[in-house]
């Protein structure tokens, strides 16, 4: 007969109560480790990328990061895509028996070594995106840049930055307008052969406004002066007679020959050309400031009426390093007054011809004078007076140099 050994109930609660404190311990560690894998679960994608570059790190340095674990950084940057592991987020570990040490021990292991996988994996990734918010914080600075300097016109016409770019030691240009402009290289002219001005006042040969008649007088022999004077003699005479006057008479007798003698000096400046008066009188110097000549006389006759129109011209230039000798100005004042004129045209023909013959920074010219026109006929106002200017260069562009010039001048110190 089988004979059962009589056991206590206390002896059976204890025998059940190690059993049933495994059982909680077991289940403890397995909900904390479900929860180690479920996070790291979202990560295993990556493990195969991270291999990958493990055996690239491998073929280049041999293996020593491997040798030398700490060589690679042991720190994490923070990310916004992968938050960084809390340590309250690791399995906390129940005392249990030897088997179910063991068993939570190697499931703890194989966790924790696909965490330092993902680990590795996870620095790359976050490196890569450091570099990237990098780069992009440069673009942004650089669109900022440019935004302030074209007004948003290179994000709308992407087309009009310049693929070019200039040299530079500071600053590379990013406008097309700070490009440099491209000087076209100068022919070089034949011998002999001479081209037109571009200035529009001064002809190829100095000439002012050349007409037919001017290159007559310019070109003519002396027979061909003398018939011209003998002209005009008798031009002379038929106003004499229209006048009412008797041309034979004793103190008009001889008036036609001399009327016509001082016609030609009023307009001796149609004879004149402004090559043969600066007759290369200009020198090399390295001056760049003001230079004035003032209260240059000037007599010209008004060509709506023949009558005289006289006053002051003032002269000024800033020259760029080339100056002319000083009496070349007033001869060229004088050269264009003497020929049948206005005053805003004589002005003009003044400073266009020193733009042209010096190239200076720029040129400054100012005529105050008494038309008879006005005193002798018409309204008959004897105090008035007429002023002209025209500015050109750096004048014209800079209101200081401008009226640093007019001070010196001292056109508000009335007509004298």
């Amino acid at each position: 007969m089988v004979q059962f050994a009589e056991t206590k109930p206390s002896e059976n609660e204890s025998a059940s109560d190690p059993s049933s404190s495994s059982t909680t311990g077991v289940s403890d560690v397995d909900d904390s480790t479900n929860g180690t894998l479920r996070r790291s679960a979202n990560d295993l994608r990556d493990e195969k990328k991270a291999s990958k570059k493990k055996r690239r790190r491998r073929d280049k340095d041999g293996g020593s990061s491997e040798v030398n674990p700490e060589s690679r950084s042991s720190k994490r940057r923070h990310s916004v895509s992968k938050a960084a592991r809390d340590p309250k987020d690791e399995p906390q570990f129940v005392e249990t028996n030897a088997s179910e040490n063991t068993s939570a021990s190697e499931l703890s292991n194989s966790s924790t070594t696909g965490v330092s996988d993902v680990d590795d994996s996870t620095n790359s990734t976050l490196r890569r995106s450091a570099n990237s918010l990098k780069d992009d914080k440069k673009a942004n600075k650089k669109k900022r840049k440019r935004r302030a300097k074209d007004g948003g016109i290179s994000e709308v016409n992407p087309q009009s930055r310049s693929s070019k770019r200039r040299h530079s030691l500071s600053k590379a240009a990013r406008d097309p307008r700070d490009e440099p402009e491209r000087r076209e290289r100068k022919k070089p002219k034949a011998e002999g052969a001479e081209t037109r001005s571009p200035s529009p006042v001064i002809d190829f040969d100095g000439l002012s406004r050349p007409s037919v008649g001017t290159r007559e007088r310019l070109e003519e022999t002396t027979e061909q002066a003398a018939e011209r004077l003998d002209k005009l003699r008798g031009a002379v005479r038929t106003i004499l007679e229209c006048v009412g006057e008797d041309p034979d008479r004793e103190g008009v007798l001889d008036t036609p020959t001399r009327y016509a003698k001082a016609m030609l000096f009023f307009t001796k400046g149609y004879q004149q050309n402004v090559k043969d008066i600066v007759n290369d009188a200009i020198f090399h110097e390295g001056h760049n400031e003001m230079v004035i000549v003032k209260d240059i006389e000037i007599f010209s006759l008004c060509e709506h009426h023949l009558v005289p129109f006289t006053g002051k011209m003032h002269i000024g230039y800033i020259p760029r390093n080339n100056v002319i000798g000083i009496s070349k100005l007033p001869r060229i004042a004088e050269m264009f007054s003497r020929r049948l004129q206005v005053q805003e045209r004589l002005t003009r023909e003044v400073a266009n011809a020193i733009m042209e013959v010096l190239k200076p920074q720029g040129v400054a010219v100012i005529m105050e004078s008494s038309h008879l026109c006005m005193v002798m006929r018409g309204v008959e106002k004897t105090t008035t007076s007429t002023i002209t200017s025209c500015v050109l260069g750096c004048f014209e562009r800079k209101e200081k140099t401008r009226n640093e010039f007019l001070s010196l001048v001292g056109v508000n110190r009335g007509f004298v």
